[in-house]
Formats: C-alpha cells, sequence, structure tokens
C-alpha cells in the first residue's frame, strides 16, 4: 500500500514536472538560445521601439475603456438575476473562443468603408480601417471578456449582506459601491486588469486583418514579430524577448497591487 501511494505521487509529480516544462520551456527558449548582446544588438532599430510604443499607447487607452465599461457591466452580472443571463455570459465569453482572424473580418464588416456603418461614418469623415484607432478596437475586442469575467467573479465574492449592512447605516448606493464593494472586489479587478493588458499587449489577428500592419502607424510587437520572420529571425527572436519582457514585468507590477491590497482589505475585514 505504501509502495502503491509513492509510486502515484511520483506519477502525479512526473505529470505536473511535465506540464509546467512544457509550458515555460518554449518562452524561455526565447531568451536562452541566443546571448544577451546578440539580442539587445538586434533591438537598435527604431522601427522596433515605434512598435513597442505604439503597443503601450493603444493597449493603456484600450484598458481605460475596458474597465471603464466592463465594470458597470461585470457588476450587474454579479449582482443581477433575468431571464436570459446565462446565454447573455455565453455571448459575452464568444470573442475568447472565436478565431482571432474572424473578429478581424468582423469589425471590417461593421467599421468598414463597405461596411454596415461605413457610410454614415464617412459622412462625418471618420474613417477607422487601417488606423491606430483600429488598432484599440481590437485590442479592447479580445481582451474585454478576460476583464468581465474576472471582474464578475471578483464582486461575486463580495458579501451582500456587507451591502445592506452599508445601505441600512444610511450609505447611499453610490457611495457604498465606492467605499465597500470596489475595496473588497479589487483583488479580482486586478487581476482582470492584468489578464486584459497582457492579452491585448500580444494580440495579433484581429489587429493585422482590421487595422493592417504598417509600420510606425499600426505596427505593434507581435506585428513586428511576424514582419522579422520574413527577413531577420534574430531580430523576430529579439523583439519576442521585448515582448515577453514588457508582458512580464506588467503582470508582475499588476500582482504586487493585488497582493498589497489583499493584505490591506484582510486587515480591514479583521
Amino acid at each position: 500500500m505504501v509502495l502503491l501511494t509513492r509510486v502515484g505521487k511520483g506519477a502525479l509529480f512526473l505529470l505536473i514536472a511535465m506540464m509546467i516544462t512544457y509550458l515555460l520551456m518554449p518562452l524561455l527558449s526565447v531568451f536562452i538560445s541566443k546571448s544577451p548582446q546578440t539580442i539587445l544588438e538586434k533591438l537598435k532599430d527604431p522601427l522596433i521601439y515605434e512598435a513597442l510604443s505604439l503597443s503601450l499607447r493603444t493597449t493603456s487607452i484600450a484598458l481605460i475603456f475596458i474597465v471603464g465599461f466592463g465594470t458597470p457591466l461585470a457588476y450587474w452580472l454579479a449582482k443581477s438575476e433575468f431571464k436570459g443571463k446565462k446565454g447573455l455570459e455565453v455571448g459575452l465569453k464568444m470573442p475568447i473562443v472565436a478565431p482571432t482572424a474572424v473578429v478581424g473580418v468582423g469589425l471590417l464588416l461593421i467599421f468598414g468603408q463597405r461596411g454596415m456603418l461605413g457610410d454614415t461614418l464617412s459622412v462625418f469623415g471618420i474613417t477607422i480601417p487601417f488606423t491606430s484607432l483600429a488598432v484599440i478596437m481590437a485590442q479592447i475586442f479580445m481582451a474585454s471578456p478576460f476583464y468581465i469575467t474576472t471582474a464578475r467573479q471578483g464582486f461575486e465574492a463580495v458579501d451582500d449582506q456587507l451591502i445592506a449592512v452599508s445601505q441600512t447605516l444610511g450609505v447611499n448606493p453610490w457611495k457604498t459601491f465606492w467605499r465597500v464593494t470596489i475595496p473588497l472586489a479589487l483583488p479580482g479587478l486586478l487581476t482582470g486588469v492584468a489578464l486584459s493588458w497582457a492579452l491585448a499587449l500580444g494580440e495579433f489577428g484581429a489587429t493585422m486583418m482590421f487595422a493592417g500592419n504598417l509600420p510606425g502607424k499600426t505596427q505593434t510587437l507581435p506585428l513586428a514579430i511576424y514582419t522579422a520572420m520574413e527577413s531577420d529571425a534574430d531580430v523576430a527572436l529579439s523583439i519576442s524577448a521585448l515582448l515577453l519582457t514588457v508582458s512580464f514585468s506588467l503582470l508582475l507590477f499588476v500582482s504586487f497591487i493585488e497582493r498589497f491590497m489583499e493584505k490591506v482589505v484582510g486587515t480591514a475585514r479583521r
């Protein structure tokens, strides 16, 4: 019996080790396949930093819209019951499973010059496809479901009795939302921010179809990697290392804030 237990634990450990190795090795290989000097040398192209600047700028703007519009939606889904709620939740998760190229085609069909809203937008002199605005819209579409889903879970974790007590004490619903609900749900909200930001930063397919791959205008870091692969694999490798470093730094930063807020919330509850 003891032998079987040890064999079972050994098999479980092996499976876990294999999974971790499979998930991490492709990422680590980006940094260990070439020397740091080679990676830094290949990063001297100004177009790379234009792509980095565009990626950070567009994802930051996208994140503002995702949080601004996604937070009320997530709260409504968490605290309300209505007919068709399950169907709506499934629909809002569709961008997670939809092929990104299909999303790009769909955005063109709506906002393109020959799209459903194309004539209306052209009257006001507005052109969206193949602009930085198209990059932001593609990022919002692909990253929003991750924030909404995680934020909804954060709001669901807030005890409704605490909200009721706050309102019983004479605090209006708006102040209760900001003083009670948001602080308690903040760790979940920050997790959603980290996930959606990282996904927007790495978005490729929808951006390629809807915004194109125009250096200095719509070429984000993932698109720069795609372009570099056609001419210099070492440059593509270096940009990949840069993108992973930026993504990891953002996730680490948000993780530290999330841990700090969990401690603050835990202290407040005690």
